[in-house]
């Protein structure tokens, strides 16, 4: 099932792999206040869809996203590009960032959003926002999780280019796949997350981010409720009999 609009498209697999792709190929899939509407319905429905179990974000054209288009009226929507990415790393389900070409501010903040961020060898990385008078303040929180502050500090008070190698050895990139592989690499990380439990996945995340933040969690009680629920009885029952667990949909070609 697909979902096209002139700036968004959604594309929902069968076995629950989301893939929603920026096109505005044109402006190099550059942000504007009607993407940013878009990509927070979207988020809203993706949340609610128990069916919805991986997402992966992707730019169509030449570039994965140029950031945000500042002369396109961006500053009007009702909606931020942080708020936005903060829905993404929110969002109770994996997500993958497949990049090539440019990934320049709000691009590199999406990335540094997604669970899990895939590259070509040729992409390149900036973010650029000192070199337009200003901080990337909103966004700053995102960086400094994904690139820590000695490696901030380098790219963000400059605001010039790296490749995607440094992005890698940064952290930002998880892993280089040459063009032709890029795509099927995405789908054989979407096939392994799939195999996790989506309870599960959605308490690490939220545990992640409160110890990130430095939350106090009863990390104990939470263990004890996860451990009596249903998800970790199917788990440990499918371990046993040698089977795949009841959340796994095989890939059938």
């Amino acid at each position: 099932m697909s979902m096209p609009s002139s700036l968004l498209t959604i594309t929902a697999g069968a076995r629950g792999i989301i893939t929603v792709t920026l096109n505005r190929p044109d402006k190099g899939n550059a942000l504007n206040a009607d993407m940013l509407v878009a990509l927070d319905e979207a988020c809203e429905r993706f949340e609610r869809d128990d069916s919805v179990r991986v997402v992966v974000l992707r730019g169509a054209g030449k570039h994965f996203c140029a950031g945000a288009d500042v002369a396109g009226g961006i500053g009007d929507s009702p909606v931020s590009v942080a708020e936005i990415c903060e829905r993404f790393d929110r969002l109770g389900k994996p997500t993958i960032a497949a990049i090539h070409g440019a990934c320049i501010g709000a691009g590199v903040a999406f990335a540094a959003s997604c669970d899990a961020v895939l590259a070509t060898p040729a992409a390149f990385f900036a973010i650029p926002e000192v070199k337009l008078g200003f901080p990337p303040a909103e966004l700053m929180p995102l960086f400094l999780r994904a690139l820590g502050p000695r490696r901030l500090r380098r790219y963000c008070l400059a605001g010039d280019r790296f490749d995607a190698q440094a992005a890698r050895e940064a952290g930002l990139v998880h892993a280089l796949h040459d063009e032709a592989t890029l795509d099927s690499a995405v789908r054989d990380l979407a096939d392994v997350f799939l195999q996790a439990a989506p309870g599960a996945v959605r308490t690490a995340k939220t545990l992640l981010r409160q110890l990130a933040a430095g939350e106090a969690v009863d990390l104990h009680a939470v263990h004890a409720q996860a451990v009596a629920g249903d998800e970790a009885r199917e788990g440990v029952a499918s371990f046993r009999e040698r089977r795949h667990p009841r959340w796994y949909l095989p890939h059938r070609d």
